[in-house]
C-alpha cells in the first residue's frame, strides 16, 4: 500500500485568468505522451481545443469555468492532475480542488508578475500547508526580469525561491534554460504550429557560449546570484518554505518538461489525511476517500452524474461496498471510472492519491466522506459567502419540471447556492453566488442540458450573514433586508450594502448575526 502511494502524484494547476493553466495542462500531457497533439485554448489553425476545457462556454469563451481532471502515467508513477478556473467568480471550485490534493504548480505571466488572484489562491495553500511549484510562463513574449519576479515572490508571499531552471535570453528571445543541477543548457526549438513537442537540445556551457554568447553570459551570472537546487531545498519545498521556480512557453511546449521531471522527482506524495476530530487516516488503513466534486453533463448521451472521489487511505476496488459517512446507509461502489478530461474508462482499484469517479451517485455531496472498516470523517469543504442574488423562474411554464431538476442538479454540483424565500415560494428559488458569471453558466445549463431556459431577476443585496432564529422575523420586517433559506437548511440574512447591515445590528442582540457557518468572504 505504501509502495503504491509512493508512486501518486495528485497536483492541482493555480493561477490569475489568462495566466496559460489549461494550455500547461495541456503541455504536460503531451510530454507525458497521454495525448498525441497539444491543443489551444481557443482551438484555432490546425490546434484541437484544449482536453480539460470541455464545456461549450470554455470553448467559445477560451476560460476555465469548471475544475478538470487528467489522469495518466509517467514511467512507474501515477499522475493526478487537476486543471482549475481563474476567474474569482470561480473561486469556489478551485478551493474545493485544493481540498483533495498534495501539491500545487502556481503559474505566474512572466510579463504580469504576481496578480490578485493568484495572491488568494496563494493564502489558501499556506492555510492548508500545500506545497508549492512555480511555473514562470509566457517567456516567449516580452517579460519582467527574472530577478524581479523571484524578489516580488519572496517580498509580496513571504516564501523563498529557489529557481531549478533559469532562462537564457530576455522575455521574447526565448532561447532556452540553464539546467541548474547541471550547469548545461537545454535549448529549444519551437515545433511548427505548437501543437507538438519543441526540439531540445543539450548544450555544455562552453557551446551554449560559443551559441548565444552575452544571452548565455548573463544567464549564469544571474542565477548564481541565487540559492541552488539541493536536497535542503527539496525538503524546505516540502515543508511549505520555499517554492522551486522553472521558467518556459507552454503555449509553445518548452520548458514544460523540466516541470513534468520535477513533479515527478520532487513532489510529495500522498501523507496520512487529517481527519475532521485532529486526528489522521494512516494511509495502510483500510479505504477511505472525500467528494471533492460533483459534475453532470460530461456524458451528453447519458445525462450522467460523476462524483469526484480523492482516495486518503487504503485500496479501492469497484464494486466493494463502503459506507457513506453523512447518512451512515451502505453505498456500493459498482460504476467506477478514471477521467482524463470529458473522456472515461473503469477502474477496478485505485490508491492514496487517485482520483475515482463514481457514476450516479445521487445520495453524494461535495464534502461527503466514503470508508470502509473504522468509521472516518474528513473536515468539510469550505464554503464562500455569496455576494449576488437572482431570483430564477421558469421561461416555459411547461417545463417546470425540468426546472426543477435542473436547479437541483446545479445546487448538488456546487454551481451557485440554491435558497428559497417565503416571499416568492419553492417555484422561484434565489440563487446566490460569489460572481456573476455563475448565473451565466446556470441560464446556460439550463437552456442546454435541461432544455428549461430561465429568466433571472437581480435582488439588490451583496451582503450574508447567519442569524438566530430569534430575529428572523424582525430580519423580515427590515427594508433592504430579508431571510432567505439555502436547501442544506441554513437561514442566510441578506442586506442591500454594509450600511444597511450596520444600522439592523445596532438594533440587534449582540451576536444574533454571524458570519454564515463554516465560511469565509472572498474579499477576506
Amino acid at each position: 500500500m505504501l509502495e503504491e502511494a509512493s508512486r501518486r502524484r495528485t497536483f492541482a494547476i493555480i493561477s490569475h485568468p489568462d495566466a496559460g493553466k489549461s494550455t500547461t495542462t495541456e503541455a504536460l500531457a503531451l510530454h507525458a505522451a497521454a495525448i498525441g497533439r497539444a491543443g489551444a485554448v481557443h482551438g484555432k489553425g490546425d490546434r484541437k481545443g484544449v482536453t480539460s476545457d470541455w464545456l461549450d462556454m470554455e470553448k467559445e469563451r477560451g476560460i476555465s469555468i469548471t475544475s478538470s481532471a487528467l489522469q495518466f502515467r509517467v514511467g512507474d508513477v501515477r499522475i493526478n492532475m487537476l486543471d482549475t478556473p481563474g476567474h474569482a467568480d470561480f473561486s469556489e471550485d478551485t478551493y474545493r480542488v485544493l481540498s483533495a490534493v498534495d501539491c500545487a504548480v502556481m503559474l505566474i505571466d512572466a510579463a504580469k508578475g504576481l496578480e490578485p488572484q493568484t495572491l488568494k489562491l496563494f493564502e489558501v495553500c499556506r492555510a492548508r500547508r500545500i506545497p508549492i511549484i512555480t511555473f514562470v510562463n509566457k517567456w516567449d513574449r516580452p517579460a519582467l526580469e527574472p530577478l524581479a519576479i523571484l524578489d516580488e515572490i519572496d517580498t509580496r508571499l513571504g516564501l523563498a525561491t529557489v529557481p531549478v531552471t533559469w532562462p537564457v535570453g530576455p522575455g521574447g528571445e526565448f532561447h532556452g534554460v540553464v539546467d541548474r543541477r547541471t550547469g548545461r543548457m537545454i535549448e529549444y526549438a519551437r515545433a511548427a504550429g505548437g501543437a507538438t513537442l519543441a526540439q531540445e537540445h543539450d548544450l555544455s556551457p562552453e557551446g551554449a557560449l560559443d551559441r548565444f554568447g552575452e544571452d548565455w553570459v548573463r544567464a549564469e551570472e544571474e542565477h548564481e546570484l541565487v540559492e541552488p537546487w539541493d536536497e535542503d531545498a527539496h525538503e524546505a519545498f516540502l515543508r511549505g518554505e520555499t517554492s522551486p521556480v522553472l521558467f518556459g512557453a507552454a503555449v509553445a511546449n518548452m520548458g514544460v518538461g523540466a516541470l513534468l521531471d520535477l513533479l515527478v522527482e520532487a513532489a510529495p506524495s500522498p501523507a496520512p489525511w487529517p481527519l475532521a476530530d485532529g486526528g489522521e487516516r494512516p494511509l495502510d488503513a483500510p479505504f477511505s476517500g472525500f467528494v471533492f466534486k460533483v459534475q453532470a453533463g460530461m456524458d451528453a448521451a447519458h445525462r450522467d452524474r460523476l462524483a469526484f472521489v480523492r482516495v486518503c487511505s487504503g485500496r479501492f476496488e469497484r464494486g466493494m461496498p463502503l459506507v457513506h459517512a453523512a447518512s451512515g446507509r451502505s453505498f456500493v461502489s459498482k460504476y467506477a471510472q478514471s477521467v482524463f478530461g470529458r473522456d472515461r474508462r473503469t477502474v477496478d482499484e485505485a490508491f492514496p492519491g487517485d482520483i475515482v469517479g463514481l457514476v450516479n451517485a445521487a445520495a453524494l455531496r461535495v464534502g461527503d466522506t466514503l470508508y470502509d472498516g473504522p468509521p472516518a470523517l474528513f473536515p468539510p469543504v469550505p464554503r464562500f459567502s455569496p455576494e449576488h442574488f437572482s431570483i430564477a423562474r421558469v421561461a416555459d411554464a411547461g417545463r417546470s419540471k425540468q426546472f426543477r431538476k435542473g436547479i437541483a442538479q446545479l445546487d448538488e454540483e456546487g454551481v451557485v447556492q440554491v435558497c428559497v424565500s417565503d416571499r416568492r415560494g419553492t417555484a422561484s428559488p434565489v440563487l446566490a453566488a460569489v460572481g456573476p458569471m455563475q448565473f451565466e453558466v446556470v441560464s446556460d445549463r439550463m437552456a442546454h442540458e435541461f432544455n428549461a431556459p430561465i429568466r433571472l431577476e437581480p435582488l439588490p443585496y451583496s451582503i450574508a450573514r447567519r442569524p438566530e432564529p430569534e430575529i428572523v422575523d424582525t430580519i423580515n420586517r427590515t427594508m433592504g433586508a430579508e431571510v432567505l433559506h439555502r436547501t442544506d437548511g441554513t437561514p442566510v440574512a441578506v442586506f442591500r450594502d454594509q450600511w444597511r447591515l450596520s444600522t439592523v445590528q445596532g438594533d440587534l442582540p449582540a451576536g444574533s448575526l454571524k458570519p454564515l457557518f463554516g465560511e469565509e468572504s472572498l474579499a477576506g
